[in-house]
């Protein structure tokens, strides 16, 4: 609160009851300390000579006395008094504590315990739990490093070697050593919020399986939040009171979800968080200062973080979001973060975002079987289509699959039956990381017959890859094609080339035919859609079955003529026009419709279609138009004698629509 009236250039003192009370607070020209305690009347003869406009009652919630001071002192003053409320939050009761309503009942229950006991209630109630001999001879207490509760704890008889005299924030893993190192049977405490260390107690009792004796009753703090009571201070002294805390944002990738996996570095952020976000499975193990969200979408979590924000003024929050696995490795990690940076860019938050890694399943598994992964391939079926998965597997000696559950698992070894692979090794992660876990070798028939439901990442070791061909051009005789025309191979590869295909380009091929354009281009790149339109029922029985032959998911057949049959369908970025079945004029006008930055390629064998193109070419827009004539002769064998044999020339016309 002084921080922020400083900032603000408000005048204010700060009464403090010890000198180490005044140590920890940070100078500011605008800050005046009156250091000692005061009784009821001390504290209404020091208001009324200080002429102040407002009271701010900032005590701890459990220092009754002085608050009824202070309230009996302003009894009939015309000045406002506020009590600063503090944010408290609560989790549900756990089996290891037992709640008291007094020191004095807490200090009875702890004469049946057996066992050293740590005392965290600070130095004040001390002699409440030094009435018996054989509690007080038990005791370690921790007390701030102050001349005033060194001598509470001399004047109780306190043995300098049960006195640790420290001051907080204590995290977990400070308050698990304390307990193990002193050999701690009992944790007192007072149930003082996020602010006390609460909770960080309540997690190191729980590791460490002692009890937690908890006093007090949170929530009888009536009063008014910072927030409103900066508001009544603006009100006051007619200026504006900047409230914004800093956080400290941290996407952290945990592993697979054992804590056993956790990077130090990782685990000291858990330990230190006051907020902890993601999925429900990676957030169970762990406790957070104030409280812990089952969100991990952008669009739950930058509006709770601007609430946070609000709700604790001039807090350095310590905020972790956990990803499973690594954070840069198929992460959500990457669309938060640019989320939350634009959100700092404009100003919203006043937040500091690091990233922090994780170890990957792949990277586990691969430990785990003795195989490397810097020389195999990695794809993910976490949540998403993996096209063409046989063509991947094929053409590969060693291959990662992160997947889903076990319908994908089940999926794989479909895929290897369906295509010859039978002979692949694969190795089935179950669990990675968890007591559960399970590493096995499985057939592709034991994959499929799989059922157990879980977390999987599998290794396919294929020992008769194939070498990767570098160029398209399917044979003409690969195609199952019976009386359907096809467009021969030599004009397939010049056809392809002028559509000029770039990475995720999305395709559609009108007129299909047999397919072979199809196919031709989804072998290019599995992440190249292909919508082969043909309005040929006998076509498209052949379009299905060269699509099955191939192996290519990326095609998608439409039985429907052109242009009705483009309603629907995702934004194209190229098309080729095959045969339009005297509609080309339609077409190309809903193609442009659809995209103005579309490139496209149109074959053409007949004069009239020829004619065409080139009168409709003048109602677009277009830009880098080409036209090629390609004449293809092929040998054929005449007894001894080899004859060339012309086909059919075909005109193909390449061009990129442009917006006008």
């Amino acid at each position: 609160m002084s921080e922020c009236l400083a900032e603000a250039g408000i005048a204010h003192t700060v009464c403090v009851a010890t000198e180490y009370g005044e140590i920890v607070l940070k100078e500011n020209p605008f800050m005046t300390v009156h250091r000692g305690r005061m009784d009821k009347d001390q504290i209404k003869d020091f208001i009324q000579s200080g002429e102040f406009e407002a009271v701010i009652d900032a005590t701890h919630p459990y220092a009754d006395i002085v608050t009824e001071n202070i309230k009996a002192a302003m009894n009939g003053m015309q000045i406002p008094y506020l009590r600063l409320k503090r944010e408290m939050k609560y989790s549900e009761k756990e089996d290891n504590v037992f709640y008291f309503e007094s020191n004095e009942a807490c200090a009875k229950a702890l004469e049946k315990m057996q066992g050293n006991i740590l005392l965290t209630t600070g130095s004040k109630e001390l002699e409440k739990f030094c009435v018996s001999e054989d509690v007080k001879s038990r005791l370690f207490v921790r007390i701030l490093p102050g001349l005033e509760s060194l001598s509470l704890c001399i004047a109780q008889g306190i043995k300098g070697k049960q006195i640790i005299a420290l001051q907080g924030p204590f995290s977990t893993e400070m308050n698990e050593a304390m307990i193990r190192q002193y050999e701690i049977s009992c944790l007192v405490t007072k149930q003082s919020g996020a602010s006390g260390g609460y909770f960080e107690k309540i997690e190191a009792a729980k590791r460490t399986e002692i009890s937690v004796f908890a006093i007090g009753h949170p929530g009888k703090d009536a009063g008014y939040s910072f927030r409103e009571v900066c508001d009544e201070l603006e009100k006051i002294c007619q200026r504006k009171i900047q409230t914004k805390s800093k956080m400290e944002v941290i996407l952290a990738g945990i592993g697979m979800g054992s804590r056993n996996c956790l990077t130090k570095e990782v685990q000291d952020k858990i330990e230190e968080a006051d907020i902890l976000l993601g999925a429900e499975r990676l957030l169970e193990p762990y406790t957070s200062r104030i409280e812990k969200k089952t969100f991990y979408l952008a669009k739950q979590i930058v509006p709770y973080l601007r609430e946070i924000q609000m709700k604790h003024p001039m807090e350095n929050l310590n905020v972790v979001v956990l990803f499973s696995g690594d954070s840069g490795f198929y992460s959500g990690c990457q669309s938060l973060y640019h989320a939350l940076k634009e959100e700092i860019d404009i100003g919203q938050l006043n937040a500091e975002i690091h990233i922090m890694p994780g170890i990957s399943s792949v990277a586990y598994l691969a430990s785990c079987i003795g195989e490397s992964y810097q020389d195999a391939v990695i794809y993910s079926m976490h949540g998403k289509e993996v096209y063409n998965l046989a063509n991947r597997i094929q053409i590969n000696p060693k291959t990662f699959l992160i997947m889903s559950g076990v319908k994908d698992v089940n999926r794989l070894g479909e895929v290897l039956i369906n295509s010859g692979m039978n002979d692949c090794e694969i190795i089935t992660g179950y669990r990675l990381s968890y007591e559960e876990q399970q590493i096995k070798k499985r057939t592709p028939d034991e994959c499929v017959a799989l059922t157990e439901e879980g977390l999987y990442t599998c290794f396919v070791k294929n020992p008769n890859a194939k070498i990767k061909r570098l160029t398209h051009g399917i044979a003409d005789g690969e195609f199952i094609r019976d009386k359907v025309p096809m467009t021969k191979e030599e004009v397939r590869e010049v056809s392809i080339c002028k559509l000029k295909l770039h990475q995720d380009a999305v395709v559609f091929d009108i007129g299909s035919g047999t397919g072979s354009i199809a196919m031709e281009m989804a072998r290019l790149s599995p992440d190249i859609q292909v919508y082969a339109i043909e309005q040929k029922k006998e076509a498209v029985s052949l379009i299905w079955q060269n699509q099955k032959k191939f192996q290519l998911e990326n095609v998608t057949v439409i039985e429907a003529k052109a242009p009705e049959g483009l309603e629907n369908l995702p934004k194209a970025t190229h098309a080729f026009i095959g045969g339009s079945g005297g509609h080309l004029k339609e077409i190309l006008r809903v193609l442009y419709q659809m995209n103005p930055d579309m490139r496209v390629v149109i074959n053409a064998i007949s004069m009239e279609t020829i004619c065409e193109i080139k009168d409709i070419l003048t109602i677009y827009p277009i830009e880098n138009e080409e036209i090629v004539q390609l004449q293809v002769n092929r040998a054929k064998e005449a007894g001894t004698y080899h004859l060339m044999q012309a086909e059919n020339p075909v005109w193909i016309c390449s061009f990129d629509f442009r917006k006008e």
